[in-house]
């Protein structure tokens, strides 16, 4: 039983997943002066990992670095199932004694912001009815899509199919595909999940794509990790393994935009290796560069064994329109289908679809410009934690959570009430430039008009680099001449 949030707090976090998880052990550890509670629209905690339910649900990164900073991760496997991260998340809310902070069924609709209370005045929808609550500072860790509905393109004749059509989001606890032809329409990092998962009792499962991805096959375990493990403590160890993946990331990273062919070709060679060339050329070599969009980790190369075993199959091709049997193809061809599965992607929102406003005005997150990718120009005392798109993205909130705290103890030191990024004159006139620069993911190019500003300079970036990060959030001064205290 978790006890009720006070009337006020100083800091009120959204969410209770990985983010607001993180938020909450660094304003314990480092701000032990500041009251704090969090909000969690969902009936447990676990944010992503407790809402995706379908089948083969994991991290597509090394859990390494997806653990948190101050939470070793201790299991065998690098790359964990979906119940494993659960079950971390719920193990690190105990041992921090983080549970009696949240409040769950507390579904946040808008949040007010009063210059004259020095507050903002927080709506939340309870199973009990709405309630207000006030806080100082609001601190969004909600993530950075739609909890209530995932993507899913209009198709034509979708009344027609006699099948069933389900979104991963909102897999079905009951759902049984023995037996079944399946198609999975979509060819990111949750449709190469689910195949060779639903392929182990379907009839066939059939993967249909507009277009190619990048993919990558790892092993599930990382040798290095195991071995330092044995022979340091836990924290050291952890620490170095964390360190090494890090850097080993980058490194891939900055290749991929220095020397893209390089890397594209050591990508295509090992596909070819797993499964052939003539599968390689017609539907595994991608148009665009490596990492102008997310790159799709495969464990144990399950989903090349998947192909390889004819239990799946991929299409390259568009969709005419849903059939009463399958879906028909713009090139004549027809998938026969008894299970439709939607793998098309997330709908992004900004500080988890809330209302903001701030005296009297709506706040227009597309007409802002992003404080060091965690605050808005001209919005006092708001900050959210949205991770990376090219690493993990517990890497990023643990370090917002850590500047956050900065920023807080920076107000007690100088008795203010009141932060806000300001523009300066030479701001107001700078070309403005996406959100996040180099990358190409339709689920992030569909949001960017809604999606707050870049600038050329600091502190108006939102770096997707672990060591800029580390310098803007970490090592730079938080009295920067743009954030003004009051």
């Amino acid at each position: 039983m978790t006890s009720p949030v006070s009337a006020y707090v100083d800091v009120l976090v959204i969410g209770a997943g990985i983010s607001g998880i993180s938020a909450a052990y660094y304003l314990s550890t480092n701000c032990p002066d500041r009251t704090f509670a969090i909000v969690e629209q969902r009936s447990n905690l676990g944010g992503t990992w407790d809402l995706f339910r379908y089948p083969g649900v994991r991290s597509d990164s090394d859990m390494h670095t997806l653990g948190f900073r101050f939470a070793p991760w201790v299991h065998e496997r690098a790359i964990a199932d979906g119940g494993s991260i659960l079950e971390y998340l719920h193990e690190t809310v105990d041992k921090f004694d983080i549970r009696r902070k949240i409040r769950f069924d507390h579904q946040i609709t808008t949040a007010v912001w009063s210059s004259e209370e020095r507050q903002w005045t927080v709506t939340a929808v309870t199973p009990a009815g709405a309630i207000e609550l006030r806080c100082n500072v609001l601190f969004a860790c909600a993530g950075y899509y739609s909890y209530s509905e995932g993507h899913t393109p209009e198709f034509a004749g979708r009344d027609d199919f006699a099948g069933r059509v389900i979104h991963p989001q909102k897999w079905p606890s009951d759902f049984d595909h023995s037996g079944q032809n399946v198609v999975v329409i979509g060819s990111g990092a949750t449709a190469v999940t689910l195949v060779p998962a639903l392929a182990e009792r379907a009839k066939h499962v059939t993967m249909l794509q507009r277009s190619a991805t990048f993919v990558v096959s790892a092993p599930d375990t990382d040798p290095f990790a195991r071995q330092v493990q044995q022979r340091l403590p836990i924290r050291f160890a952890y620490g170095m393994i964390r360190a090494r993946n890090i850097a080993r990331d980058q490194l891939v990273y900055k290749v991929s935009r220095i020397w893209p062919s390089v890397l594209r070709n050591e990508l295509l060679r090992r596909v070819r290796k797993a499964i052939g060339s003539e599968l390689t050329e017609e539907h595994f070599t991608p148009t665009y560069e490596p990492w102008d969009q997310r790159l799709c980790l495969i464990p144990n190369g399950d989903y090349f064994n998947a192909i390889n075993d004819r239990t799946a199959s991929v299409v390259t091709a568009e969709i005419d329109r849903f059939t009463d049997s399958g879906i028909a193809l713009t090139n004549g061809e027809h998938l026969d289908a008894d299970v439709i599965v939607t793998a098309t992607g997330l709908s992004l929102t900004m500080v988890g679809q809330i209302d903001v406003v701030v005296d009297g005005e709506r706040v227009d997150f597309g007409e802002t410009v992003t404080y060091r990718g965690i605050g808005y120009s001209g919005v006092p005392n708001l900050f959210s934690t949205f991770g990376y798109v090219n690493a993990s993205w517990t890497l990023r909130a643990d370090m917002v959570s850590r500047y956050v705290c900065r920023v807080l103890n920076e107000m007690s030191k100088v008795g203010a009430k009141v932060c806000t990024p300001e523009l300066r004159p030479e701001d107001i006139t700078a070309e403005r430039s996406a959100w996040i620069d180099d990358f190409s993911a339709g689920y992030l190019t569909r949001m960017l008009p809604t999606l707050p500003k870049q600038l050329p300079s600091e502190p108006w970036r939102n770096h997707q680099s672990f060591l800029a990060d580390q310098k803007s959030l970490l090592y730079s001064s938080i009295d920067d001449g743009v954030l003004q205290f009051k």
